[in-house]
């Protein structure tokens, strides 16, 4: 059975840093294209990270140099480093397992809140 549990949200204030991690069960991150997407109230959920099985990393082009997405093998875990946090990053923050980047499902997590005061 595959888990991702993710942790780390809170508030914060603007011009602040979070770092969100998500752990993983059932499957290995390494093996895995990781994602972080999110989803404001009233909005869609958008993607805002990802980490391939080989290292390649992509962003958001609204988080592009704020956040950094890296995985700890030996941990299991994926972790989003948010710096710079501003106002319109509140969301909900959720971490993504898909096996490859052209496969149709996920497994999801079940999200952690983070607030940014401006």
């Amino acid at each position: 059975q595959v888990q991702l549990v993710e942790s780390g949200g809170g508030l914060v204030q603007a011009g602040g840093s979070l770092r969100l991690s998500c752990a993983a069960s059932g499957i290995t991150v390494s093996s895995f294209v990781m994602g972080w997407y999110r989803q404001a109230p009233g909005k869609q959920r958008e993607f805002v990270a990802r980490i391939s099985s080989v290292g390649d990393t992509r962003y958001a082009d609204s988080v592009k140099g704020r956040f950094t997405v890296s995985r700890d093998n030996a941990k299991n875990t994926v972790d989003l480093r948010m710096n710079s946090l501003q106002a319109e990053d509140s969301a909900v923050y959720y971490c993504s397992a898909q096996p490859t980047l052209i496969t149709t499902y996920s497994y999801w997590g079940q999200g952690t809140q983070v607030t940014v005061s401006s």
